[in-house]
């Protein structure tokens, strides 16, 4: 096989997970209970025979450093493998191109003939060998791959046109308005020599793959474009990672990612917690229970991350409960995101009430019913806490007089 180095892009902030990347970089975001959300590119990298692996961080990695490690879980201790962190020294990365050409020496250093350039932050299954043969077959000096979207949800992704063989013909960078369908998944394979020579030429301070180094390519290379027909989300906003966790829980006629393939793991660094226990009267209905979690209560559609801990007669309904969280008894939670290490306090009643006032002071990241806690909260028993609320790590609850926080409040 052609030698091949993958560059993961996982140095992004995430700013829309808001509570959820305060502390931690959006890839190292926990997903699907035992999961983070790099572990299935990663995962993919290894199903795929790629071994050769420098992840690219720049903000908050020390999590992120922590999971990945020596990279044993994925495989990628071996003798003929290895993952490497590679950090920016002096200056930020500015783009996503620039990342890149900040550790250009990496990949000289390296000197595979094909880069292949990934995001850390999508959800979804994919075999790189196939999309890396068809560059090799179209002599390509690069293949974007691209999923198809709805036109309305054009806005997040780069766009482009492509003839009758796949040759891209347009692309622009996440227009306002387009007929357009044919997404970047942000996922490139590039010629080293080629992407070499324009990391080097261009010398744009902010140089990115889709605003500079795609559209100057087709001008002047065989650019073409690698259709992927599966499964493939980006859990960027509080919506959307609320919706692909609670869609892994659906019948198997409706489910759309099969974690349970045995032909194509996914792999985590995961703790070793007892097995899950399920108490006399307790009542389970389309969840997903990690590791170490003890129920007594009553859980629906929901997803428990490692040692949750759901005391008898409470009750969590469409959420997501991250590590080590313990909701006392009697306790309701409702349509929440729960980060780790918080505790609930009995009778408490979270994401509760018919009020949908979206959150005052970032109604863009929460107008659904949603309502997010962050890490290592204490909600005092029999509090009130409504939706679409945003409460942050350090809030000091137990200073709230009346034990109630309206629908659309964040608190600090």
């Amino acid at each position: 096989m052609k030698k091949v180095l993958a560059l993961i892009l996982a140095g992004g902030r995430g700013t829309r997970l808001d509570i959820l990347s305060e502390n931690r970089v959006k890839p190292s975001v926990p997903f699907a209970g035992k999961y983070r959300i790099i572990d299935f590119t990663l995962s993919n990298c290894a199903n795929s025979g790629i071994y050769d692996i420098a992840i690219l961080t720049q903000y908050l990695p020390f999590s992120l450093n922590d999971h990945i490690g020596s990279g044993k879980p994925w495989d990628l201790d071996r003798r003929d493998s290895k993952v490497t962190l590679l950090q920016p020294h002096n200056e930020w990365y500015m783009g996503t191109a620039d990342a890149v050409r900040k550790n250009i020496h990496y990949i000289e250093q390296v000197k595979a003939e094909y880069v292949l350039i990934l995001s850390g932050d999508h959800i979804y299954k994919m075999n790189y060998r196939k999309m890396i043969d068809k560059h090799i077959s179209d002599n390509a000096a690069l293949t974007v791959g691209v999923n198809i979207v709805d036109p309305k949800d054009a806005h997040h992704f780069g766009m482009l046109r492509a003839d009758e063989n796949l040759k891209i013909t347009d692309f622009v960078e996440k227009p306002k308005e387009t007929n357009l369908t044919m997404a970047s998944m942000g996922i490139y394979v590039f010629n080293t020599d080629v992407l070499l020579h324009y990391l080097r030429t261009m010398d744009q301070e902010d140089l990115d793959f889709g605003k500079h180094i795609i559209p100057k390519m087709i001008k002047e290379q065989p650019v073409f474009a690698y259709k992927f027909h599966g499964y493939w989300k980006d859990v960027g906003t509080y919506d959307s990672y609320l919706e692909t966790n609670l869609g892994l829980i659906e019948t198997v006629d409706k489910i759309q990612l099969d974690m349970y393939d045995p032909s194509w793991k996914i792999y985590t660094r995961s703790e070793e917690l007892p097995a899950v226990k399920v108490g006399s009267k307790a009542k389970i209905t389309q969840a997903l229970l990690s590791n170490g979690a003890i129920v007594a209560g009553e859980v629906e559609r929901s997803v428990l991350s490692p040692g949750v801990i759901v005391h008898p007669f409470a009750k969590v309904k469409n959420s997501v409960i991250l590590n080590d969280v313990e909701i006392m008894q009697g306790a309701t939670v409702e349509n929440c995101i729960i980060d780790k290490h918080t505790v609930i306090g009995a009778n408490a009643k979270i994401g509760y009430g018919s009020d949908y006032t979206p959150n005052k002071e970032h109604p863009e990241l929460l107008d659904t019913g949603i309502t997010v806690l962050g890490k290592h909260l204490q909600v005092p028993e029999n509090m009130e806490i409504g939706r679409n609320v945003r409460i942050f790590q350090g809030s000091e609850l137990n200073k709230i007089i009346n034990k109630k926080v309206a629908s659309g409040e964040t608190i600090r």
